[in-house]
């Protein structure tokens, strides 16, 4: 038997001239690579998501931080794409099952971004989400009144800006996974962020882990990951 020369469905990686997609990432690691859009023409972007989404049709590939120029050309050009404005992020074909839950939880309206980032970029690597917005320690009784909310889920996201006290806050009031996202949200003396991220790295509740500045995709995995797990399928 003959092989079929066009059939690329062994090959680890895509050479596109201006990037080498690593077609082979969700045979390692469970989920396919995700394009980070920053830096990239939006023509680079739509190449890298078409090539993706042809080796996983089964399932949704991600592009983040797009600017507006940029998703509108990947909806012109990927007419399947769907655009998620406030997460700054584009995705191409259907969201996996959900396995698991993580609950999403930001301390105001100016960390929408982020948080959204994380929300989209956890169910996208197979996890359910639920969002809790705007419980920031200026209102802690917000923040009690949702404890029920969050509590049974499998892992939190913390998104907070300013001083970084949320992820604490939470951190104490439940023993779920924790992963805490510092946002470059805040007056001068925040440092673009820099303030919040050595808060949560010292925080005093146990089990709280720390991504970097408004790293809502990262965290997003995160929290899928620890999901999956918990509910005895991290891979497909």
């Amino acid at each position: 038997m003959t092989s079929d020369p066009h059939d690329r469905s062994h090959e680890r990686t895509a050479d596109l001239g201006y990037a080498r997609v690593d077609v082979d990432r969700a045979a390692r690691t469970g989920d396919p690579e995700v394009v980070y859009g920053e830096g990239k023409t939006p023509e680079q972007v739509v190449g890298i998501l078409r090539t993706l989404h042809e080796r996983h049709p089964d399932r949704a590939v991600l592009a983040t931080r797009l600017s507006p120029e940029a998703r509108a050309q990947v909806v012109t050009g990927l007419p399947g794409a769907v655009v998620h404005d406030v997460a700054r992020a584009v995705t191409l074909g259907p969201l996996p099952t959900a396995r698991g839950l993580v609950a999403v939880i930001s301390a105001g309206t100016s960390d929408a971004p982020v948080a959204a980032e994380a929300a989209l970029t956890a169910a996208v690597h197979g996890a359910g989400v639920t969002r809790i917005e705007d419980v920031g320690v200026a209102g802690l009784h917000r923040l009690l009144e949702a404890r029920d909310r969050f509590a049974g889920a499998d892992c939190l996201v913390v998104v907070a800006g300013m001083e970084g006290a949320l992820p604490s806050v939470v951190g104490g009031l439940t023993g779920v996974p924790l992963v805490a996202v510092p946002t470059s949200v805040g007056y001068g003396a925040s440092f673009g962020g820099v303030a919040a991220l050595l808060a949560m790295l010292n925080s005093c509740a146990p089990g709280v882990t720390v991504v970097n500045i408004d790293n809502g995709y990262g965290a997003g995995v995160f929290a899928a990951r620890v999901a999956r797990n918990a509910r005895g399928d991290a891979r497909e």
